[in-house]
């Protein structure tokens, strides 16, 4: 198929909008580097769009009509966004789906320690890392201390330009070479990637560095080492989203698997204006170990959440047969990454089905390993329909497979969703570097992506 770069088809004015969604997208993603900070921020640009908190709505007898905007916060950790259509919702959703948890190192809970005059947090690296790519970064640590009266600190340090940060040293290669003749994935092992914390002795005792850092805690947090017990840290990237390139057509950022369709998700959800289905957003947690957890895809928040949508919708009408029927009905978007066709690894793809940066958002038919193994395999009527929408919209998009077929693979949340019988098909953008502490995208990806997301939510689908 004929490919075109789409900085070549765009006007003016679609350059200026372009420039201002990637800059959007950019303070979005300084904004939420956590899942927790993710749903912050979508909760306060949904609530300038006139978004309504569901918490505040149940129980109040009030009921959604065509037009009104609701969201429900779950756990603070994923987010459901609904826009009442006019349709009938038995006729079922257009739903975009995308995870906002992204790989990371993760403190565990008995973590502080001291050697040899250093102190050190112990961790856990959390998803699909390559361990020896967090080793001599500047680190920040983002999270939530929640202490047993209830009472909830938030802590981020690293961030900001008169911060300290934190790292996870490597071994200089004078000294190395018994390691650098191991495989990568050995290359340093998962109980080696302590976070160096400390070196100042402050205290006397045994400890004098780690009582030292319990102090600051205590004085500037009123933390206490029990305290770990009940905290949720994240050790991400320290820095902000960037331009990237010569030509600034690139963003250079932590977590863009897969905040890059969350947000582009989010943008479009909040500009769709000319629907008639109802509209759902769902910002997920947990897919990058598997969907598992309360927060993640496999739990039942969402149907629960759908259930309370339509409660406030239908009212008496409400019943088990319609949830079931307004979900069977629905159409999905699951917005998931694709690895961009890297020309510097080029065995590791099949060129024909990847996906290239700068030629718009990309469409999966089915993801998988080994065989569409966990995979979501969808249908060709669905995806004819979706071709008819892109087209006439003049959204400029791609198909893709990820990578060689007997290389490797991935899964996202869209087999979890098709359970309720749904079309969905898997639709992302493409990203070089994918689950690298920073990870690369196309500005015109991303603008084109908001388009297609909009697109999507916009359809009849009579």
């Amino acid at each position: 198929m004929e490919r075109k770069n789409l900085w070549q088809t765009y006007t003016n004015s679609q350059l200026e909008e372009l420039e201002k969604t990637a800059e959007n997208y950019r303070h979005c993603l300084d904004e939420g580097k956590t899942e927790r900070e993710c749903v912050k921020t979508a909760i306060r640009l949904a609530k300038k769009e006139g978004y309504q908190d569901m918490k505040e709505l149940i129980g109040t007898g009030k009921q959604l009509r065509p037009g009104d905007k609701a969201y429900l916060d779950y756990m603070g950790k994923a987010l459901v966004l609904f826009h009442a259509g006019a349709a009938p919702i038995e006729q079922g959703m257009n739903i975009l789906g995308a995870h906002i948890d992204s790989p990371r190192i993760d403190i565990k809970q008995n973590p502080l320690h001291e050697t040899e005059g250093l102190a050190y947090l112990d961790t856990h690296y959390y998803g699909g890392v390559k361990k020896y790519q967090w080793l001599a970064l500047p680190l920040a640590i983002h999270g939530v201390v929640v202490k047993t009266s209830g009472e909830k600190i938030e802590i981020c340090v690293g961030e900001e330009e008169t911060d300290p940060v934190l790292v996870i040293t490597d071994l200089l290669p004078h000294l190395d070479k018994k390691r650098r003749e191991q495989s990568a994935d050995k290359f340093v092992d998962g109980e080696q990637m302590d976070l160096l914390i400390g070196n100042r002795a402050q205290e006397e005792g045994e400890h004098p560095v780690s009582q030292g850092i319990l102090k600051l805690l205590r004085d500037r947090y009123g933390m206490e080492e029990e305290d770990f017990l009940s905290a949720e840290f994240e050790i991400v990237p320290a820095g902000k989203a960037r331009e990237c390139g010569l030509d600034q057509s690139m963003i250079l950022a932590y977590g863009q698997d897969d905040r890059v369709c969350a947000f582009s998700s989010l943008f479009a959800m909040l500009e769709a204006q000319e629907i008639t289905r109802t509209n759902c957003c769902l910002l997920v947690d947990k897919e990058e170990i598997g969907s598992v957890g309360a927060s993640g895809m496999t739990s039942r928040f969402f149907e629960n959440a759908v259930a309370e949508y339509l409660l406030l919708r239908e009212g008496e009408n409400y019943s088990d047969l319609l949830l079931r029927r307004t979900l069977a009905n629905s159409k999905m978007l699951s917005s998931d990454v694709s690895a961009g066709y890297d020309p510097m690894y080029e065995d590791a793809f099949e060129k024909k089905n990847a996906a290239f940066l700068g030629e718009g958002p990309v469409f999966n038919k089915y993801t998988g390993a080994g065989g569409k193994s966990g995979s979501n395999d969808a249908n060709p009527e669905y995806i004819a329909q979706i071709r008819g929408i892109m087209e006439k919209a003049s959204v400029r998009f791609q198909t893709a497979e990820l990578g060689r077929v007997d290389v490797g693979g991935g899964g996202t949340i869209a087999y979890l969703m098709s359970v309720y019988g749904m079309e969905v098909i898997d639709s992302g953008v493409a990203v070089l570097s994918m689950h690298a502490p920073w990870e690369t995208t196309s500005k015109a990806d991303i603008y084109e992506a908001v388009r297609c997301y909009k697109a999507f939510l916009e359809a009849s689908f009579l």
